[in-house]
């Protein structure tokens, strides 16, 4: 009987060190000499070089002088540990009430008729870094009017910031807030 047991165990230690270990090392390894930035998670860094956020997360932005990411439903907004989305189906009473409520919120800051869907529903993560160009140009005249700023001049700066499709088909255009953000930053006064 051990001599059936003794094959196994080992087998189950090896493939426990291989797989478990090995593996996954070997992978880290060659993701951080081959593609650095992305293996440390995409961080973007001030000029001080403090972490302020990532390209691939979402994060919320207060304030009306800064373009808005679309609304979050991880945890508390934006948890990166509570990754997910609301699970409302389309009929639910709750998901259409948030939603008039956000179109509502949008008409109010904002001021125009047609809200992007974007900036009024989550996505499935609830941590998508990225809106749709309708709904940064949704807000350009809310921000150039706060920030003392001409509306052609903020339009050039979306329009520099749009990300076409991922390998020309897949995916739609978009715009990360979090760069178009800090671009708006530097953007100094006319």
């Amino acid at each position: 009987m051990l001599s059936l047991i003794r094959p196994a165990l080992v087998l189950v230690a090896a493939f426990t060190v291989i797989t478990g270990l090995l593996y996954p090392l070997a992978l880290t390894g060659i993701a951080t000499t081959v593609f650095p930035d992305q293996a440390h998670g995409s961080l973007v860094r001030n000029e001080a070089g403090q972490v302020i956020g990532s390209s691939l997360l979402g994060q919320g932005f207060a304030g009306e002088r800064y373009f808005h990411s679309r609304p979050s439903a991880a945890g508390a907004g934006w948890d990166a540990a509570a990754s997910s989305g609301s699970n409302y189906a389309p009929t639910s009473k709750a998901l259409i009430d948030r939603v008039k409520q956000g179109v509502a919120d949008r008409k109010a800051e904002d001021g125009g008729d047609m809200v992007p869907v974007d900036l009024v529903t989550t996505s499935g993560s609830g941590l998508d870094p990225d809106i749709t160009p309708a709904a940064a140009f949704y807000q350009v005249p809310r921000i150039a009017r706060l920030r003392g700023l001409d509306e052609a001049r903020v339009k050039a700066l979306v329009e520099a910031h749009i990300q076409g499709r991922q390998l020309g088909v897949l995916g739609e255009a978009r715009v990360n807030v979090l760069a178009l953000n800090l671009a708006l930053d530097k953007l100094g006064p006319q």
